[in-house]
């Protein structure tokens, strides 16, 4: 599938089924995606192993923090999926691949700064969340410890979407399907047989970023041949194209850490044993919900192929597809996590309120995800026809007026559990009305079309 430079590369998605293009992409982007946030779920499996509530307490801080790093980096993949996705679409190689190149260099650079920044600045974020004694001590140790990896799978993650920009779904899958792998079996080693406890999972995760990003450039640049020699003047020449979506769609990433971080600091007051239940929850979900998580980067190239080739036809369809597909499969895992409630929170030696939290979030908190896949379907559309800036507002509606009002009002009602059903209300409102906006944007495309 080696694909010699300057050799027009075929558009996939602008012929077959959109719902199979949906549902391979999606599959296949979802077991990369949630093998991603599977390194923090394997992280906090292992140290749970040590049945201490501030171990588990501080993941769920220095957690918070360190997923900036990770939006900005998804943020930054999604305008090098779009983008070269378009120019595949156009039937330009040459810029699809000049395209590749420029995000490569931006992702990279951004997430030098963005490392700078979380190392110097993370013991007052942790003050701020309400960190404190020896939770606050672990939090800060996990985070310079797992600091040098940001940088790596930043570029990881790049590599991963220009790949499924160019409709390599499987390659795209290796990539971060690898740092799960090389994180869950060096684990157990550096935590329980080097002895070095949460510095060890930090550390075994860097050594899963290592090798994701290994995999990435040689998916990219020896079997695609799509990155060339990287120049300044390239990354200057592009830069308006790429920041045009790249900052609505990093600022659209940036959303949920802000919601996680103001839904922290509302938990803190309930104690420890709350924060834990909150940091397991946290990690359950893109797990569990990898598949929604991935509609977006997923649904998006679909889109954009199609929108270069001018098949609005097939981006409405591509659209409904995707929020069919994505409320069927909510809606079977929601029952599954009902089912399987008291078992998730045993796997963690949850006990107490982190016991509860758990269980709550299983029972009553899962469905609501289905209008969040909704949101993440609609962010791909704003993407891919031009109108990232709306992806931005609604996030940030959500994280903010959908998030501090019901989780306030859901805390002060109902502790821990009325905060998470008050936050999963404003995810309701929010997801309905970005997929009613984002039926709109299509139909004026399709207007503007016709004329």
């Amino acid at each position: 599938m080696t694909h010699a430079a300057g050799k027009p590369r075929s558009a996939p998605f602008v012929t077959g089924s959109t719902m199979r293009h949906v549902v391979v992409m999606t599959l296949t982007g979802a077991v990369g995606l949630m093998a991603l946030f599977m390194v923090d779920l394997v992280d906090l499996f292992f140290l749970s192993l040590l049945n201490n509530t501030e171990v588990t307490a501080a993941i769920g801080y220095a957690g918070t923090i360190v997923f900036s790093n990770l939006s900005v980096s998804i943020g930054s993949g999604i305008a090098a999926a779009a983008l070269v996705a378009r120019n595949v679409g156009a039937g330009d190689p040459v810029r699809a691949r000049q395209f590749a190149t420029s995000a490569l260099m931006f992702s990279l650079l951004t997430a030098a700064v963005i490392t700078l920044a979380i190392d110097l600045g993370s013991g007052a974020l942790l003050t701020l969340l309400g960190a404190t004694g020896e939770a606050r001590r672990l939090a800060q140790l996990f985070i310079w410890t797992l600091s040098p990896g940001y940088v790596l799978i930043a570029g990881a993650i790049c590599c991963s979407f220009i790949l499924r920009g160019l409709g390599d779904a499987r390659r795209a899958m290796y990539i971060t399907l690898s740092t799960a792998i090389v994180t869950a079996c060096a684990d157990p080693v550096f935590i329980f047989g080097f002895g070095w406890g949460i510095q060890g999972a930090a550390a075994a995760t860097v050594l899963g970023y290592i090798v994701s990003f290994g995999i990435g450039l040689n998916g990219v640049v020896r079997v695609h041949r799509y990155i060339n020699p990287f120049r300044l003047g390239g990354l200057r020449r592009d830069f308006p194209a790429l920041w045009g979506i790249a900052f609505p769609a990093i600022l659209t990433q940036l959303a949920q850490p802000f919601a996680n971080a103001y839904i922290t600091y509302e938990i803190a007051p309930f104690g420890d044993e709350s924060v834990a239940g909150f940091a397991i929850v946290g990690r359950l979900v893109p797990v569990a919900f990898g598949i929604i998580f991935s509609l977006a980067g997923s649904v998006g190239p679909i889109i954009g192929q199609n929108f270069g080739a001018k098949r609005h036809d097939r981006v409405r369809r591509t659209l409904t597809d995707g929020l069919v597909f994505s409320a069927v499969y909510t809606l079977i895992t929601s029952l599954l996590l009902f089912v399987f409630r008291h078992q998730v929170a045993e796997a963690f030696h949850a006990a107490g309120r982190t016991r509860d939290l758990i269980v709550f979030f299983c029972t009553y908190i899962g469905v609501s995800w289905a209008f969040a896949g909704g949101q993440f379907v609609a962010n791909a559309a704003f993407n891919n026809l031009g109108r990232p800036a709306l992806s931005s507002w609604f996030n940030w509606a959500k994280a903010t007026l959908g998030t501090i009002p019901f989780a306030m009002l859901g805390a002060r009602l109902g502790g821990p559990e009325g905060l998470l059903a008050g936050t999963a209300a404003g995810s309701v409102i929010f997801g309905i009305a970005s997929v009613i906006t984002a039926y709109r944007i299509v139909r004026r495309t399709e207007t503007g079309a016709a004329r």
